[in-house]
């Protein structure tokens, strides 16, 4: 037990040891920036299906058979170049709040349905389309830079973001006459996902004005990296 002790006092001795050295060491301390400007490549067609019954097997099986249904007229209307996503599937109590009291009545079952295609599409309206005609379905659609060029523009971006950190450490120096500095530490933001910005939303009767309200606006890709140069 006393070994132990003397183990944890040297650790702590030494991390407090650590951290006065840090203290010590002369630092410049400067964020790096890159952004470009980049037009979607994707367009996303969001739905939320929900279904209310008495039994958990039933309100699923609703749900089923609408997803199915949007399936065959997409296969229907000849669309190309698409993929159809479930996902978020849940199921919850379906509980009814009145006058202050609670009290359950079946289930609610949840689905999001994705469809996914490229923003250049010709078949995009088709889409529209085949939606409608599966049902009472409204939808989202937004667009969105895909995952493949995002990865395109990481070290890029990355190159471009610690040149900058460089550029703003040279100018404090050289302001300081500080005579040369070297690279002491980097980190870097943790990526932000980059969500599909909403261009429409729309219910059937909706459907006659989509081919006029489908638009795309250049969406922003950014690095940020945090450089300490010590001299």
């Amino acid at each position: 037990m006393k070994s132990l002790f003397s183990l944890i006092a040297a650790v702590m001795i030494s991390a407090f040891s650590y951290a006065q050295q840090l203290e010590q060491i002369p630092l410049i301390e400067v964020e790096g920036y890159s952004l470009r400007m980049v037009n979607p490549d994707e367009a996303v067609l969001m739905i939320n299906l929900e279904e209310k019954a008495m039994k958990v097997v039933d309100a699923s099986k609703v749900l089923n058979t609408k997803t199915q249904k949007l399936a065959d007229e997409l296969k229907k209307a000849k669309v190309r170049d698409y993929k159809l996503i479930a996902d978020n599937y849940s199921v919850d109590i379906n509980r009814i709040y009145r006058s202050g009291t609670s009290r359950d009545s079946g289930f609610v079952a949840r689905q999001s349905l994705r469809i996914v295609t490229s923003s250049t599409n010709e078949d995009l309206q088709k889409i529209i389309e085949a939606i409608n005609s599966a049902g009472d379905m409204s939808f989202q659609l937004g667009f969105q830079i895909s995952e493949a060029t995002q990865k395109s523009l990481e070290n890029t971006l990355l190159t471009e973001a610690l040149k900058n950190a460089e550029s703003r450490a040279r100018l404090i120096a050289e302001t300081l006459n500080i005579r040369s500095i070297r690279v002491h530490h980097v980190s870097m933001d943790t990526p932000r996902p980059i969500f599909p910005t909403i261009k429409l939303r729309a219910t059937n009767t909706m459907a006659e004005q989509a081919d006029t309200l489908i638009e795309s606006d250049e969406q922003r890709v950014e690095k940020r990296v945090y450089v300490k140069y010590t001299y």
